[in-house]
C-alpha cells in the first residue's frame, strides 16, 4: 500500500489532551508562592526583592518597636507588604503551573520507553530509549512508540502524533523527500520503519517542549531584560527620593516614621509590572505551546511581534494543495444536467482528492441519484490511459486528460468544438487543470480543477495588512498562475518560479531596508531562507535541515500557524507594554495622592493639595499599601490571558494604550485609595 492510499484510508479520530483548569492549579500555586520567598528566586525580580526586604524590615520594626507608628497600623502595613510579595509569586506560579502540568504528562509518556537498536553486526538489541545517541538506527513496529527524534531511512508507515500535537490524525512518514522526519514519543499505527536517531538525550523535540513549558527554566528575552533594567532604574530613583525624606523632615523639625517611609517606597516603585512581568512572559510562551509550536528561543517569539513582512509558501498554506473542482463547462448541444451526471458517474470510483472534490462539488450543487454499486464496474486511473471512470449497464463514463479523453472517443484537438477549446485554453492559462468528460463516445464537456484558496485566508491577510504587516506569497508556479492565485488570496506581493536563491535574496533585501521578516517552510531548499529570516518556522514533518535552520517548529505542520505566532508575539509585547504603562501611570498618581497627606503634619500648607481628603497620614499610607497589593490581584487574569491585539498600526495602538492603560493608571489610584481610606476609617483600622 503506497503512502497516498494509506493517508486516504486513515480517518479515525484521536484522543484530545484534556485542558488544565485553573481551579486545579491554584492550590499548588499557593504553595509555590511561599516557596518563591527564597531570596535566590526573588532576585530574578529585583523590584519584588525590594518589596520582600521592606516587608522583612517592617516586620522587625513591629516586633521590636522603636517607631512612632501605632503597632496595629505597623502590623497592617507589614501584612499587606507580605501579601503583595506573595500574590506576585502566586501570579508567576499560576502561569508556570499550566505549563508544568503538561510537562509532567509529557515526561510520564517517556518513562520506561525501550527501543530496538541495530548493532554493528546488523542484529537488533533491546535498550532503554534514554541510552540512544545521535546516529543510532532503531527498528519500530506497528503499535510501538518511536523512541526519539529521527529520520526515516527505510519504510513507509502511518504515525499517530497525538502525544505531541494533541489532535492530529495519523500522518504518513516515509524515507526520502520532505516527510521523512519523525518525533519521539509518537506511535506507529501501521507497518514498520527503520529510523536514524538525530538528537542526543536532552536535545529532542519532546525535551525542548518540556523545557519550554516549565516556566521556571525559561530564559528572559531581550525585551524583558531591557524592561528589568528600566524597573531597576526607577526603583533606585525612588529609593534615593525616599531616603532623603527622613533627614529633610528632621531638618525642619518634623518626623517621618521609618515604617511610613518603607511603605511609601513600595507604593512608589513599579511593583505592579514588577510583580506581573514574569507571569506575562510565561503565559505568553504557554499560549505558544498551546498552539503546538516550539520556540528555540524567546527572542523568536518577540521578533514575531515585530514582523513587517510575512513570506508564505502557496501550496498548503494559502491554498489547499490538492486540486479541487471549481466549475463545469458544457460542450455545444449538451445540457448542464447531462454533463453533471456524466462527471458524477465518472468520478464515483475515483479515490483521489481530485475525484472526491468533483463528487462533493456536484452533490453541493444538485441532487443526483446514486447508482447501485453492485452494477458498477470501476475503472481506476492509470499512467498509461490517463483516464478513470465506471462501466454501468452497458454505458461507459470516463474523465481524464484532454488528449487522452479525445483519443478514447476517436477525436483529436482539431475536431473539438471551438467554444470548448477556448474554455480549456483559458483554464490552462489561469493555472488550472482541465479534464474532459465523455460518455458512450460523446464529448460532454470539461471540468475545471484548480488549487483552491482556503476560506477566510483573504480576511486574515487583510487583518495583517491593517496591523502593518505585508504578505508575500512564494511559489514555484509560473508568473501567470502565481498572479491569479495572489489576486484571489489578496496577498500584497508574489515571488513566482521561486528558487532557494530567490527566497534568500528577497529576505536579505527586506532586512537591508530595515524590516523584520518571517518565513515558513518544510523542505531542505527552504533551509537557507529559514536561517536568514528573523522568524523562521519549520514544519515538524519536514526535513531535518529545515527544522535545524528554523527558530520555531510547528508540531502540527500547519503553515498557516505562522499567522497565529505573529498574533501571540504581538499580544506578548502589547500586554507587557500596556501593563508597564499602567504601572508607571499608577506610581505617578500615587506619588501625588500620598505625599500631601503624609507631609501635612510638617507643612500644614500642603493640606490644600490633599484633594482626596484622606483622613490622616496613617490612613493615607495604609490605603496606598492596600491598593498596591489589590491591584496586582486584579491584574493577574489580564497578565495570564494577555491583551487582545486589534488590527491597527503602531500609532493607533499607542493611542489606545495611553487612553486605556495610561489614563486608567492615573485615575485608578485616586479612586481606589479614597475608597479604601473611607473603609479603613469606617471600621476603625486607621
Amino acid at each position: 500500500m503506497n503512502a497516498k492510499t494509506q493517508e486516504l484510508a486513515l480517518n479515525k479520530a484521536v484522543e484530545k489532551r484534556p485542558t488544565t483548569a485553573l481551579s486545579a492549579l491554584w492550590k499548588p500555586a499557593l504553595v509555590q508562592a511561599f516557596v518563591k520567598l527564597d531570596p535566590r528566586q526573588l532576585q530574578r525580580s529585583p523590584v519584588m526583592l525590594v518589596v520582600a526586604l521592606t516587608a522583612v524590615l517592617t516586620t522587625v520594626l513591629c516586633a521590636f518597636g522603636g517607631d512612632s507608628v501605632p503597632t496595629f497600623v505597623a502590623v497592617q502595613i507589614a501584612l499587606w507588604l507580605w501579601f503583595t510579595v506573595l500574590f506576585a509569586n502566586f501570579a508567576e506560579a499560576l502561569a508556570e503551573g499550566r505549563g508544568k502540568a503538561r510537562a509532567d504528562s509529557l515526561k510520564a509518556g517517556t518513562q520506561g520507553l525501550q527501543a530496538m537498536r541495530r548493532t554493528a553486526s546488523g542484529n537488533f538489541e533491546k535498550v532503554a530509549a534514554s541510552s540512544l545517541r545521535k546516529g543510532d538506527v532503531v527498528r519500530v513496529e506497528a503499535g510501538e512508540l518511536i523512541p526519539g527524534d529521527g529520520e526515516v531511512i527505510e519504510g513507509v508507515a502511518a504515525v499517530n502524533e497525538a502525544a505531541i500535537t494533541g489532535e492530529s490524525a495519523p500522518v504518513i512518514r516515509e524515507s526520502g523527500g520532505d516527510r521523512s522526519a519523525v518525533t519521539g514519543n509518537t506511535r506507529l499505527v501501521s507497518d514498520g520503519l527503520l529510523v536514524k536517531i538525530t538528537a542526543n538525550p536532552g536535545e529532542s523535540t519532546l525535551d525542548r517542549m518540556i523545557a519550554l513549558v516549565e516556566g521556571a527554566k525559561r530564559q528572559k528575552t531581550p525585551n524583558e531584560v531591557a524592561l528589568d533594567i528600566l524597573l531597576i532604574g526607577l526603583t533606585l530613583i525612588f529609593l534615593l527620593v525616599v531616603v532623603t525624606l527622613k533627614p529633610f523632615a528632621l531638618f525642619v523639625g518634623g518626623n517621618l516614621p521609618l515604617v511610613f517611609l518603607v511603605a511609601l517606597l513600595v507604593t512608589l516603585i513599579p511593583t505592579t509590572i514588577g510583580g506581573l512581568l514574569s507571569a506575562i512572559g510565561i503565559a505568553g510562551m504557554d499560549r505558544l505551546v498551546r498552539l503546538n509550536v516550539i520556540a528555540k528561543s524567546g527572542r523568536a517569539v518577540e521578533a514575531a511581534g515585530d514582523v513587517h513582512v510575512l513570506m508564505l509558501d502557496k501550496t498548503g498554506t494559502i491554498t489547499f494543495g490538492n486540486r479541487r473542482c471549481s466549475a463545469l463547462h458544457t460542450a455545444p448541444g449538451v445540457q448542464p444536467l447531462e454533463l453533471a451526471e456524466g462527471a458524477f458517474l465518472a468520478s464515483l470510483a475515483d479515490d483521489t482528492p481530485e475525484g472526491k472534490s468533483i463528487v462533493e462539488f456536484l452533490r453541493a450543487q444538485i441532487i443526483l441519484p446514486e447508482p447501485d454499486r453492485n452494477r458498477v464496474t470501476p475503472v481506476a486511473f492509470s499512467a498509461e490511459t490517463r483516464l478513470s471512470g465506471i462501466n454501468i449497464d452497458g454505458h461507459v463514463y470516463r474523465k481524464g486528460a484532454v488528449d487522452a479523453a479525445l483519443a478514447f472517443i476517436g477525436m483529436d484537438r482539431t475536431q473539438m468544438p471551438e467554444t470548448l477549446a477556448k474554455e480549456i485554453e483559458r483554464i490552462a492559462q489561469s493555472g488550472g487543470t482541465p479534464l474532459l468528460v465523455v460518455a458512450d463516445g460523446k464529448l460532454l464537456g470539461a471540468i475545471h480543477l484548480k488549487d483552491v484558496v482556503k476560506p477566510g485566508i483573504r480576511e486574515r491577510f487583510a487583518e495583517l495588512r491593517r496591523m502593518g504587516i505585508r504578505t508575500v506569497m512564494v511559489t514555484g508556479d509560473n508568473p501567470l498562475t502565481a498572479a491569479a492565485i495572489a489576486a484571489e488570496a489578496g496577498v500584497d506581493d508574489v515571488i513566482a518560479e521561486a528558487t532557494p536563491e530567490k527566497k534568500l535574496a528577497r529576505i536579505r533585501q527586506e532586512q537591508g531596508e530595515g524590516r523584520m521578516v518571517a518565513m515558513c517552510g518544510d523542505g531542505a531548499n527552504d533551509a537557507p531562507a529559514l536561517a536568514q529570516a528573523d522568524v523562521g518556522m519549520a514544519m515538524n514533518d519536514g526535513t531535518q535541515a529545515a527544522r535545524e535552520a528554523a527558530n520555531l517548529v510547528d508540531l502540527d505542520s500547519d503553515p498557516t500557524k505562522l499567522l497565529d505566532v505573529v498574533q501571540v508575539g504581538k499580544e506578548l509585547l502589547v500586554t507587557r507594554g500596556a501593563l508597564t504603562t499602567f504601572s508607571v501611570a499608577n506610581d505617578v498618581a500615587k506619588y501625588f495622592a500620598i505625599l500631601p497627606a503624609l507631609f501635612a503634619g510638617i507643612y500644614p500648607q500642603l493640606g490644600v493639595l490633599n484633594v482626596m481628603k484622606l483622613a490622616s497620614p496613617q490612613s493615607a499610607i495604609l490605603s496606598a499599601i492596600v491598593f498596591n497589593a489589590l491591584i496586582i490581584v486584579a491584574l493577574i487574569p489580564l497578565a495570564l490571558r494577555g491583551v487582545r491585539v486589534q488590527a491597527s498600526d503602531a500609532s493607533q495602538l499607542l493611542r489606545r494604550n495611553l487612553l486605556i492603560y495610561g489614563v486608567g493608571g492615573l485615575l485608578a489610584p485616586f479612586v481606589g485609595i479614597k475608597v479604601i481610606d473611607m473603609i479603613l476609617v469606617a471600621v476603625g483600622l486607621a
